[in-house]
C-alpha cells in the first residue's frame, strides 16, 4: 500500500533557476496528471519562495490543460509582492511550453483575531466505516470492472465514505457527500507538509458530489469529467494524519459544469479549510 512519505517526495520539487522548479509526475490511475498532484506542486513551489514564518491562507487555480505523465512538470513562481503580513504569488504549471495549471496563492503570518465557525455535520465516526479498499475486497466479485480498478487504485491517502450508494442502481440522492480522510503513514511535524497533503487529497470526491442527484453515480466512468477550477481556504493548524471529515455539498449543475463546496473538519469538530471547485460533466457522446 502507497503511503504518505511517497507523495511527500512528489512534491519536493527541484529549483533549476531563479523561480522556477521542476516536480515528476505520478499516475494514480488516470490517463493524464492527477489534478490534485499538480495543485500541491504549485503550492509546494511558492512556499520555497515564502519568508520563513508565513503560511498559506488561500489559493485559486484554473486547470487550464491535461498533464502529460511522461514528462516533468516546470513551475514558474511570479513574487507579486511580499507585505508586511501578507506575500502574494503566482505560479505557472508548464509542460512542452503550455501552462497546464496558472494559481494565485496568499500568504501570512499567524496573527490573532475574531474566531467563529460553523458546527460540524453529526455524521457516523470513521472507526467503524469501511475504506474504499475494504469495500473493492468485500463487493469485487459483483462491482462493475470500473468500480473495481476505481477502489484498487493505490493511494497515500485513505478515504472512508460515510454514505454508501449503490452503483448498480439509478436512484437519484440528494447532492451531499461526507468522507472520512487521513494520510497513511507518519507525517513530519512540518505544518506546510500537512497543507501541501491536504490541497492534495482535496481534489478527490468533490465532482462525482455534482452526479448524485443525476442517477449518474454508477456510471461517471461514461462521462467527461475534469476540474475547471480549484479555490482553497486554510482557516485553523491541523494533522493530515489524523482523520478529518470533509463534508461536501453540490448547489448547482447547469450548462455542462458542476458546482460543489467541501468543508473540511477535524475530529474533534474544528473548521480547518474550505474548498469550492466547478467542474466539467459532459456525456462522452455528446457533441
Amino acid at each position: 500500500m502507497k503511503e504518505v512519505n511517497e507523495l511527500l517526495e512528489l512534491l519536493k520539487l527541484e529549483p533549476i533557476e531563479w523561480n522556477l522548479f521542476r516536480g515528476l509526475s505520478h499516475s494514480v490511475g488516470s490517463q493524464s496528471v492527477f489534478g490534485g498532484q499538480v495543485l500541491a506542486q504549485a503550492l509546494s513551489a511558492a512556499m520555497q519562495t515564502i519568508p520563513e514564518g508565513r503560511f498559506v491562507h488561500s489559493l485559486h487555480a484554473y486547470f487550464i490543460l491535461p498533464g502529460d505523465l511522461e514528462i516533468p512538470i516546470v513551475f514558474d513562481v511570479d513574487r507579486i509582492r511580499d507585505g508586511g503580513s501578507f506575500t502574494t504569488r503566482r505560479i505557472r504549471a508548464i509542460q512542452r511550453g503550455q501552462v497546464i495549471l496558472n494559481m494565485s496563492a496568499s500568504f501570512q503570518k499567524p496573527e490573532e483575531g475574531f474566531d467563529h465557525q460553523i458546527e460540524m455535520p453529526k455524521v457516523s465516526g470513521p472507526d467503524d466505516l469501511p475504506s474504499w479498499e475494504d469495500l473493492g475486497r468485500q463487493f469485487g466479485d459483483v462491482l462493475p470492472e470500473n468500480f473495481k480498478r476505481f477502489f484498487d487504485r493505490d493511494r497515500p491517502i485513505e478515504f472512508r465514505p460515510v454514505e454508501l450508494h449503490n452503483p448498480f442502481d439509478n436512484e437519484k440522492y440528494e447532492p451531499l457527500r461526507h468522507v472520512w480522510m487521513r494520510a497513511r503513514g507518519t507525517m513530519p511535524h512540518d505544518k506546510t507538509a500537512h497543507q501541501l497533503v491536504l490541497a492534495y487529497a482535496s481534489d478527490y470526491n468533490l465532482l462525482t458530489t455534482s452526479l448524485l442527484p443525476h442517477g449518474e453515480h454508477g456510471s461517471f466512468w461514461k462521462l467527461q469529467l475534469a476540474s475547471l477550477d480549484h479555490a482553497m481556504w486554510f482557516h485553523r493548524d491541523f494533522r493530515i494524519d489524523d482523520w478529518l471529515l470533509y463534508a461536501i455539498d453540490s448547489p448547482s449543475a447547469s450548462n455542462a459544469r458542476g458546482f460543489t463546496r467541501g468543508n473540511i473538519f477535524s475530529r474533534d469538530g474544528k473548521l480547518v479549510a474550505s474548498v469550492v471547485q466547478e467542474g466539467l460533466i459532459r456525456q462522452k457522446n455528446s457533441n
